[in-house]
């Protein structure tokens, strides 16, 4: 017969405490996350071509195929980091598929 663990008062305290913390750190990295990516400077199509050393007819391709992008305005944007991101992503997945995906 296996023994029977009753927890004491002293055990939920512990454990509440540790999920609150780590709900805490959580969230506080979500938040700073967040205002990065809201200080980050817009870039236009032609600064990310000319970053990128693509011309604008690839880059409309790699929009086509999933590159995330902003359009206000009438206008398209991009932020840096998420062009990385989204490149190194497709990088990694790209031994595994053909094509560019993004994985939204």
């Amino acid at each position: 017969m296996a023994n029977l663990f009753i927890p004491q008062e002293e055990d939920f305290r512990r454990w509440i405490r540790e999920s609150v913390k780590e709900e805490v750190q959580e969230t506080l990295h979500k938040q700073s996350s967040t205002v990065k990516l809201e200080n980050e400077p817009l870039l236009s199509r032609n600064d990310i071509a000319a970053q990128l050393g693509i011309s604008l007819v690839t880059l409309t391709d790699w929009m086509k195929k999933g590159m995330p992008f902003l359009r206000m305005n009438g206008r398209v944007y991009f932020r840096w980091t998420e062009v990385i991101e989204s490149m190194s992503h497709n990088k990694l997945n790209s031994a595994n598929k053909k094509s560019y995906r993004h994985g939204k």
